[in-house]
């Protein structure tokens, strides 16, 4: 669950030197004779396990120099350390310029190799999260940006290259948070696709009524509301790849339109006249078990095959914990630069924590659980103490959340014994009829209640009214009284159409 190290380096009584020194302070370490025999454990397949390197300038046959010079051929981006007896300045010049990130001269003392090893191992992360960010926005993330080192997640990279070489429907299934729209980016980015529209669609977000319109787009005038022309998702798609996710959230009758998009490649604006021609790659997700949607009578079957032509399952991180690491590092190096925190690293005994934990929200909780801790941090690197919530809940670690503070009278504040504070259970949904000291208009509350009826039911107008006792026309006059037209505008498509 540490980071690798390799040690690169001819003299035997160095390299002994730096295997044992690291290993204390907590990294794993693999050592290499030679500056050929690290090319080809830099470049074999098991080349993405190390994290950083310490590298000997002056070896036999290839040198440090040329070393680096072949890492930057391979386009291999790994933090190098450089190290010899000669520390004159031009030979600190000529390794900056070629590649290296730090200079070390020999013998080097423990803490200024691990203060160095730390500073290699987060630069090398928010570099990595740069590269991310910019090959995602534009449109060119690929596989090397999922760097694994988890043999489940590997076999799900090589499914993955070989699903990107065509045009083959992709169903990627996995729990909430795994990471199915990165993954589904990076097929993108390695396909004859690269750099073209991606576009997403949460298919459990959009209002059943909608999602002909959000799809397929409409014409101007074609049901109320529709004040000008959508192009729909599947034409901004057009010569790219379309995402769907949460597939399975999407209504009956979608689906057949749906289905029918896909094996025409073309679609049917509201209200349009004709039928629009489209290019596009359907990748689609979800959390759930299709099949058994499908038998439930939920999916429809033949919809079910189209999409599930090449099924990839992502697995949950407690099944990849070696990737935890360095998805931990990227995060606080990426959350650190946001929120201007000077933070060198985390903790062997933290990355120890949140190693074994089972994360049930996945990568998404960790992200989050970083950024909390980045937040929280005072000191230079992240501890236990950043953690409290995973530490709670973990055998071993004694953190406790501090409760809120409370306001206690002169007797109670004597008394050292905690006391048990019974909180109200109330109801989300309940109406508040007292705002601060005054009671609420009943415009107010009258508002607030058609408000929650559109929500509550998914905007269909002639439900609304019935379940309201009021007849449609007053309805839709409440709705402009109070400034809700914008909703009844997409929400009364299935009613008026």
């Amino acid at each position: 669950m540490t980071a690798t190290v390799l040690v690169v380096d001819d003299d035997p009584v160095q390299r002994r030197l730096l295997d044992a020194m690291l290993r204390r302070s907590g990294y794993d370490v693999a050592v290499a004779e030679t500056g050929q025999a690290a090319l080809q454990m830099l470049t074999g397949p098991d080349g993405e396990r190390f994290d950083a390197v310490i590298l000997d300038l002056v070896m036999p046959e290839l040198d440090g120099m040329g070393v680096l010079a072949a890492l930057r051929e391979r386009a291999i981006e790994i933090p190098v350390i450089v190290q010899t007896a000669n520390g004159s300045i031009e030979t600190v010049v000529q390794a900056m310029r070629a590649g290296a990130i730090d200079f070390v001269v020999k013998p080097v003392g423990a803490e200024r190799l691990q203060i160095s090893l730390k500073n290699a191992l987060k630069l090398g992360a928010l570099e990595h999260e740069l590269r991310h960010i910019k090959r995602r926005a534009s449109g060119t993330l690929g596989f090397r940006d999922l760097a694994t080192k988890s043999a489940d997640m590997a076999r799900v990279v090589r499914l993955a290259e070989r699903a990107a070489k065509s045009n083959i429907p992709i169903l990627i299934e996995g729990e909430s948070g795994v990471g199915k729209e990165v993954l589904a980016r990076a097929i993108q980015g390695s396909s004859d696709r690269k750099g073209k529209p991606f576009v997403t669609v949460n298919c459990g977000a959009i209002p059943h009524n909608l999602v002909e319109s959000i799809l397929f787009g409409h014409e101007k005038g074609s049901f109320t509301g529709a004040t000008e022309r959508h192009v729909g998702k599947f034409v901004e798609a057009s010569g790219g790849t379309l995402f769907l996710d949460e597939v399975g959230e999407l209504p009956l009758d979608a689906q057949v339109k749906l289905l029918r998009a896909i094996q025409e490649g073309e679609v049917d604006p509201v209200g349009g006249k004709k039928s629009v021609r489209v290019d596009i790659r359907i990748i689609s997700a979800t959390n759930k078990s299709l099949l058994d949607q499908v038998k439930a009578g939920e999916f429809r079957e033949d919809l079910y095959y189209r999409l599930n032509v090449f099924p990839i399952t992502l697995p949950p991180l407690r099944q990849r914990r070696e990737d935890i690491p360095d998805l931990a590092r990227g995060f606080l190096a990426r959350f650190a630069a946001e929120e201007g925190k000077k933070l060198r690293g985390i903790a062997a005994e933290a990355l120890a924590l949140i190693g074994s934990y089972d994360w049930p929200g996945n990568v998404r909780q960790l992200e989050n659980a970083m950024f909390r801790a980045v937040v929280l941090a005072d000191g230079d690197e992240l501890t236990v103490a950043e953690f409290p919530q995973i530490a709670a809940q973990m055998e071993g670690y004694d953190v406790r959340i501090p409760p809120a503070p409370a306001s206690l009278g002169p007797a109670e504040a004597r008394n050292d014994t905690p006391r048990i504070i019974q909180m109200p259970v109330r109801d989300p949904n309940a109406l508040d009829l007292v705002a601060g000291s005054d009671m609420r208009t009943l415009d107010e509350l009258e508002r607030e209640i058609i408000k929650f009826a559109l929500a509550h039911y998914r905007g269909h107008m002639s439900e609304i009214s019935r379940k309201l006792g009021i007849g449609r026309s007053t309805l839709y006059r409440k709705l402009k009284d109070y400034g809700l037209i914008e909703t009844e505008s997409g929400t009364d498509e299935t009613d008026a159409a």
